[in-house]
């Protein structure tokens, strides 16, 4: 992986709040012989965060 970038935007309409995630990724990937996969998987984890009392 070259390059990720993660921005996170979060929106509220009503009661509901909606958080949008954009994720920009670049990959090479070079051989001299033979195949060369340059993977754009992401593993994407959201924690509901804890009130304060």
């Amino acid at each position: 992986m070259t390059r990720t970038r993660v921005k996170t935007y979060q929106y509220k309409v009503g009661k509901n709040k909606y958080l949008v995630i954009k994720i920009y990724q670049t990959s090479t990937a070079k051989a001299k012989r033979g195949n060369v996969l340059a993977s754009n998987a992401v593993n994407v984890q959201i924690f509901k965060k804890q009130k304060r009392h």
